[in-house]
């Protein structure tokens, strides 16, 4: 690791971390030549999976697209920015765990609506609409009747 002061490429680790979802390691470290200290951060490197759309299109997963998804389905909703950034994080958790390199694009949906479902009913029924292609009101009260409401 190069010192961001000096370019030396020398240095020792001082203090090491996990962060607290063991997803990756801070390390404190010190540089060998000038003494400066800085901190790097060292997780694993995986390939995004690909999507597979309705279609038949293969994309990469791309966890913004997701974010964005989210936050136009809980627009003036009373979501936290932080709730919206935990149903990420599990999202892309989940599409992690298949382990696959492939994963259809309904299989991430519907993990998006088991989240929805649990952060705000109106947010959920948004998202339904869009992606089970609702034509009509029938499906929403098919929704309804789903949810037992």
């Amino acid at each position: 690791m190069r010192c961001p002061d000096c370019g030396h490429t020398t240095s020792r680790v001082v203090d090491s971390r996990g962060t607290p979802e063991a997803a990756e390691i801070r390390r404190r470290r010190e540089c060998e030549s000038c003494a400066s200290r800085f901190t790097t951060y060292e997780r694993v490197e995986t390939a995004p999976p690909m999507v597979v759309k309705r279609d038949g299109r293969r994309e990469a997963f791309d966890p913004d697209k997701l974010r964005r998804a989210l936050r136009t389905a809980c627009r003036k909703r009373p979501v936290s920015a932080d709730a919206i950034e935990r149903m990420v994080t599990r999202v892309t958790r989940v599409v992690g765990a298949f382990g696959e390199r492939e994963v259809a694009s309904e299989a991430i949906g519907r993990a998006i609506l088991q989240e929805l479902a649990d952060v705000d009913e109106v947010s959920y029924a948004r998202f339904a609409s869009v992606y089970l292609r609702f034509e009509s009101l029938a499906d929403f009260e098919t929704l309804l009747e789903q949810r037992g409401g």
